[in-house]
């Protein structure tokens, strides 16, 4: 599992990580808690945690979103 922490955009991330289609990673969307977003992955977790954090960086509204990923 992986985390996405984020006050601002996060039925974006969720949409975001979820429609990602890539063969070694996939991301479902477990649960919510506070500001945290919570997703079931398949593949490495830290290849998975690099390409979520790539993927919104390359969003426009990810540029300047302060958000982390655990």
């Amino acid at each position: 599992m992986i985390t996405v922490s984020s006050a601002m955009q996060q039925e974006n991330i969720k949409k975001l990580l979820e429609s990602i289609e890539n063969e070694a990673i996939t991301y479902k969307f477990k649960e919510k808690k506070g500001i945290q977003l919570i997703f079931k992955i398949t593949g490495d977790k830290d290849a998975a945690i690099r390409l979520a954090k790539d993927a919104i960086k390359a969003e426009e509204w990810g540029k300047v979103l302060y958000f982390n990923v655990a």
